[in-house]
């Protein structure tokens, strides 16, 4: 790639402090400068269009350019573009929104929190676990249980209960109340012989021997997505949720279900909660929820959950959090609309009546030479890359990421896993479409890989 003295590529190069990048790397070849978007489609600067493969950040339900959300923008700004919801205020939004979460939750909630990002969210659950445990007199009961591989965001809380190392290195994370355990990838972590029953067993034990390690009473706590997202798109074995249900039951550990990636159609229920019979006391939303046209984030509580915290906050007399943009107006207003627009158009039974064709063809690349594997539920999709003999871990799969942008579709690679996951407005035709993309990718690295 050749940038351009004061090009948009240069400048940015010059002046901008990305995330998730090698920043020396990065100073060097700098980025894609996306430019506009519609429908599943994005465009660059140079006027070059790619499927987005991925919604953006496993987040724009309804493609890009959706007009409805952009009047409901407009129409909320003109009339209130910023209030709070601090000391005793609200907002139409909000409480519309609240409502309507509380209406559509997979199990009985009793409250919302609004916040503007998942890592937020995932945060302030964290807090309001150990502020739970303060309020029922269980000091000691502050420890958290993620998973190796489990994603729940960036900041210190959240980034602790992650259990991805190249968000722990050089951090200083996780903090030593995060504690976690194996990770539920029967394709990564099945041993030999192992049948998948064998190995969801064995998840079960660890995750039992663990709390028992650590004790019961100083455990308050189990995070996990219903679907890994971040760690690779990884699926759960038959019967994993239901054992840890049994197993947090036994022990009166909370469990926080982190729908940020799952939530709102992504796998062909409302919530991933129905697809995996999982029954949180606190569920975790964002992304989809206004399909990032606005950052917004949601936590749901159960009344078990809640009542503590009210309680303590009328001892001590407040609650004492807050953002400035916690159920911001014009965010909240935007996921109205966005949800809206989800149930008129039907596109959580969209994803269900995609998912055989979309698990399909993914199935059929999988046979390809330089594929191993590949695995999914609903609209959300991965596909493992054989790695290669020479290179580094994650090299062969970037390397089909690449092959992939230039034939014009926008994945992740993750690992050695490329991850799917398009706007929930994709149609079959255009399923068929990025994945003729992804073979010709295939077939190009296939000629130019290492031998």
């Amino acid at each position: 790639m050749t940038i351009r003295p004061n090009s948009l590529e240069a400048r940015d190069i010059a002046y901008h402090m990305h995330p998730s990048v090698n920043y020396r790397q990065y100073e060097k070849t700098g980025g894609l400068v996306i430019e506009s978007g519609e429908g599943i489609y994005v465009y660059d600067n140079s006027g070059k269009r790619y499927i987005e493969g991925l919604a953006g950040l496993w987040s724009v339900a309804l493609g890009f350019g959706e007009k409805r959300l952009a009047e409901v923008a407009k129409a909320q700004m003109e009339k209130l573009p910023y209030y709070h919801t601090f000391a005793y205020k609200t907002h139409g939004p909000s409480i519309e929104l609240a409502e309507m979460l509380i209406k559509m939750a997979p199990v009985p909630m009793s409250k919302v929190h609004f916040t503007s990002s998942g890592s937020e969210a995932n945060d302030l659950a964290c807090k309001m676990v150990w502020y739970r445990s303060n309020a029922l007199g269980n000091k000691d009961k502050k420890k958290i249980i993620g998973r190796i591989k489990g994603y729940h965001g960036v900041t210190i809380a959240a980034g602790s209960i992650t259990g991805i190392q190249r968000n722990h290195e050089s951090f200083d994370l996780p903090l030593d109340r995060m504690v976690h355990t194996s990770c539920p990838s029967y394709v990564h972590f099945g041993l030999e012989g192992e049948s998948e029953a064998d190995f969801t067993a064995r998840m079960l034990k660890d995750l039992e021997d663990l709390i028992l390690k650590e004790g019961p009473e100083t455990v308050a706590a189990f995070w996990g997505e219903p679907v890994m997202g971040a760690g690779g798109v990884l699926v759960p074995p038959t019967g994993y949720w239901e054992g840890v249900q049994a197993i947090l039951k036994k022990y009166d550990i909370l469990l926080v279900a982190d729908e940020v990636i799952c939530g709102f159609g992504r796998t062909g229920k409302m919530f991933a909660c129905e697809t995996f019979g999982i029954e949180p006391d606190v569920l975790v939303l964002s992304k989809q929820i206004s399909s990032s046209y606005m950052p917004l984030s949601a936590i749901l509580v159960n009344d078990r959950f809640y009542q503590p915290i009210a309680d303590e906050s009328d001892r001590i007399g407040s609650f004492g959090h807050g953002f400035t943009a916690s159920g911001h107006p014009v965010a909240t207003a935007v996921g109205l609309e966005n949800i809206k627009i989800i149930l008129e158009r039907d596109l959580v039974g969209n994803a269900a009546a995609l998912e055989e064709k979309f698990l399909g063809r993914l199935a059929e690349l999988s046979n390809h030479p330089v594929a191993h594997s590949s695995r999914g539920v609903g609209l959300l999709g991965a596909l493992e890359i054989e790695p290669w003999t020479d290179g580094k871990p994650g090299d062969a799969a970037a390397a089909v990421a690449a092959a992939m942008q230039d034939e014009g579709v926008i994945a992740r690679n993750i690992g050695e896993a490329i991850c799917f996951c398009p706007p929930l407005i994709i149609t079959a035709e255009q399923i068929d479409d990025m994945f003729d993309a992804v073979k010709r990718a295939l077939d190009i690295v296939e000629k130019t890989r290492p031998v």
